[in-house]
């Protein structure tokens, strides 16, 4: 049986200072979730990145809160996806432009606008095998989720259209 493991928001701002704070009040409301910072993995001269400089927010949500917010954030991409967002192992991810798109959220001045990538991970029962912390083992390729397996998922549970 597949499920929805996790679901990952993503905001990535570029620079720390007024427009990180308020990409995290954003996530805060959209998620009513805490969102933790993100930092440069490395030094970019040109764009003005520093390494370890914090440039972006991100909130990851689990179980019902997971499957909610997607539903609700498909919404703003009118229910469809492209074959092509899907990864090997089922996992797909796609963007909102702006958040306002959303159904039922208002602009907010005190934030302005913002886009945000949603990361949704799917996975069958058991595995968690692979990352647990005692007796961790490797997922048999025959219980392996494939990306034909996760788009027809996508279609008959969460009724997204999905484009070849």
């Amino acid at each position: 049986m597949i499920n929805v493991s996790k679901v990952t928001v993503n905001i990535g701002v570029g620079n720390a200072g007024e427009q990180l704070e308020r990409a995290e009040k954003l996530l805060n409301i959209l998620c009513e979730q805490k969102p933790i910072r993100t930092k440069a993995r490395q030094r970019i001269p040109t764009w003005g990145i520093r390494k370890n400089e914090e440039i972006g927010v991100k909130v990851t949500l689990r179980g019902k809160k997971a499957k909610d917010f997607v539903d609700r954030a498909i919404n703003a991409r009118e229910r469809k996806l492209k074959a092509t967002q899907f990864d090997d192992v089922g996992n797909f991810a796609f963007g909102v432009p702006e958040y306002i798109d959303i159904p039922g959220v208002k602009y907010d001045p005190t934030v302005g606008i913002f886009g945000f990538d949603v990361c949704v991970t799917l996975g069958k029962n058991g595995y968690r095998i692979k990352s647990r912390k005692r007796a961790k083992r490797k997922v048999p390729s025959s219980h392996k989720l494939t990306k034909e397996e996760a788009i027809e998922w996508v279609r008959n549970n969460m009724k997204i259209q999905v484009e070849e």
